[in-house]
């Protein structure tokens, strides 16, 4: 008599795969409302950036949320900015040297007499 154990048997099948096919990009573009036309160019390019499924399918709710009104400019910029990867460089310290109108003057005078002389 063979008896077989269930429980191995769950084991060793394959676990249960969803539906792994990537979302596709949606094209809701509206190129005569500007604002809708900025929202979805960054749409458009944090969707190509990313590879997960489930990225893509948050990003196509937002978009489609904001052509319906469900979701304001600021929200939806708000929630895009995780998926965004800006390649910004980081801030730094920024000098310049000023100087005074009569400073100026006097040294452009000076660079201007050096020139002539020199001839």
């Amino acid at each position: 008599m063979l008896i077989v154990n269930t429980w191995e048997n769950r084991m060793t099948e394959q676990p249960y795969e969803k539906n792994t096919q990537a979302p596709e990009k949606l094209d809701v573009d509206d190129p005569e409302n500007f604002q809708f036309h900025a929202a979805y160019s960054v749409y458009v390019e944090a969707f190509d950036r990313t590879s997960d499924s489930e990225i893509k399918t948050d990003l196509n709710r937002l978009i489609l949320d904001l052509k319906n009104d469900k979701l304001t400019y600021a929200a939806f910029y708000r929630e895009v900015a995780p998926f965004r990867k800006i390649d910004a460089p980081r801030q730094e310290r920024f000098t310049m040297q000023t100087q005074r109108k009569k400073d100026w003057r006097k040294k452009s005078q000076r660079q201007d007499r050096i020139k002539r002389h020199k001839k």
